[in-house]
C-alpha cells in the first residue's frame, strides 16, 4: 500500500505568470467542515478567482470559481493526489493581469503553482494505528510503560488505574500489531491482558 502524508502546518507560493499573479496556501484539514473553513478565511474578495480542492480519505471536492470547467479546480485535486497527500486543502488565488492564458495554460498555471506549494511545504507520513487496551497488575506497570515508550509510533492515549493495577489505552501502528502484542506478553510473563480495536 502506498505511504499517504499530509501537511506539518500551513504553506503558502506566489509567481507570476503573464501578468496574473497565482498564490497558493495549502494546509492539513480534518474533514469536510475544516476544509471549507479554511478555504473561506484564505478567499480574497478582491481576487479575480480563487480556486480550490481538498482531499480527506476518500472525500473531495474542488472548485473553479469562474475559470473554465476543467482549468482550475481538478488541476489543484491532481497536485494533492500527484504528491499522495491526505487531509490536505489548497487554494490557489488569482488576480488577472490582463494577458489570457487559454485553457491549457491555465491547467499550468493552477496545477503547477499548487504543485509548487505542495512541494515546499513539511510533510508527516500518515501511518494507520490501532488502539490497544493492555489491563496489567501494578508489579507490571512499570516494565509495560518502560517498553511501550521506547517504540516508535506507539503513543500511550490514557490511562485508568483498578485496585489490582491500570489499563492503559495504546494507539499502535498497524504494522507494529504483532511485536507490541509479543513485547507486552514478555514482559509481563503473559499476566497483562490485551484488547485490541477491530
Amino acid at each position: 500500500m502506498e505511504t499517504r502524508f499530509t501537511l506539518a502546518g500551513p504553506f503558502s507560493f506566489r509567481q507570476d505568470i503573464k501578468k496574473s499573479s497565482f498564490v497558493a496556501t495549502a494546509a492539513p484539514v480534518a474533514d469536510e467542515a475544516a476544509a471549507r473553513e479554511f478555504i473561506a478565511a484564505q478567499s480574497d474578495r478582491a481576487a479575480n478567482h480563487n480556486c480550490w480542492a481538498w482531499r480527506c480519505g476518500p472525500s473531495y471536492r474542488f472548485n473553479d470559481d469562474g475559470e473554465p470547467s476543467g482549468t482550475a479546480g481538478k488541476p489543484i485535486l491532481a497536485a494533492i493526489d500527484g504528491q499522495a497527500l491526505d487531509g490536505v486543502a489548497v487554494i490557489v488565488t488569482r488576480w488577472f493581469g490582463g494577458v489570457l492564458l487559454g485553457s491549457g495554460g491555465l491547467v499550468r498555471a493552477y496545477g503547477g503553482t499548487a504543485a509548487q506549494c505542495l512541494r515546499g511545504a513539511e510533510k508527516i507520513a500518515l501511518i494507520e494505528t490501532t488502539l490497544a487496551m493492555i489491563t496489567c497488575a501494578f508489579g507490571d506497570l512499570a516494565r509495560v510503560q518502560a517498553r511501550l515508550g521506547d517504540q516508535p509510533g506507539v503513543q500511550l492515549r490514557d490511562q485508568a488505574f483498578t485496585d489490582t493495577g491500570a489499563v492503559l489505552s495504546v494507539s499502535v501502528p498497524k504494522a507494529e500489531f504483532d511485536l507490541v502484542t509479543q513485547l507486552v506478553t514478555d514482559v509481563t510473563s503473559g499476566r497483562a491482558v490485551i484488547r485490541w480495536d477491530e
